[in-house]
C-alpha cells in the first residue's frame, strides 16, 4: 500500500487483499504501511474487516511499518489492540516464523 488509504481506494483494496485470500487461502495477513502517509476511517474499516474475517478462521493480522502520523491513528482507533504491530514485515516474518507468502 502507498499513499493515502481513504475512501477514495478503500473498495479497490478491499476487493484486491479478499481476492488475493480467496486465490490462496491463507490465514494470515500483513498490511504494510510503510508507504502509507495518511489513513481514515475507511481505511481503518478494511483492516478491521480483514482481521474479523481471519481471526474468526483461525489466523492473524499483523500491522508492520506504520510511520508516526499512521501509527498514531492506528493506536486511537484501537487497532493496536487486537494486530500486533511490528517495524517491518520482515520483523512479523522472523518474530512469527511465517513464510514470506503472506
Amino acid at each position: 500500500m502507498s499513499g493515502e488509504i481513504d475512501i477514495s481506494v478503500t473498495d479497490s483494496l478491499r476487493d484486491n487483499v479478499e481476492k488475493a485470500l480467496r486465490e490462496s487461502d491463507l490465514l494470515n495477513l500483513v498490511f504494510d504501511f510503510s508507504g502509507v502517509s495518511f489513513i481514515d476511517s475507511a481505511g481503518l474499516g478494511v483492516v478491521l474487516g480483514r482481521y474479523k474475517r481471519l481471526s474468526a478462521a483461525g489466523g492473524s493480522v499483523y500491522l508492520a511499518g506504520a510511520g508516526l502520523q499512521v501509527g498514531k491513528v492506528l493506536e486511537l482507533s484501537g487497532l493496536l489492540t487486537l494486530m500486533e504491530n511490528y517495524p517491518s514485515v520482515d520483523a512479523v516474518l522472523e518474530q512469527n516464523q511465517l513464510n514470506s507468502s503472506l
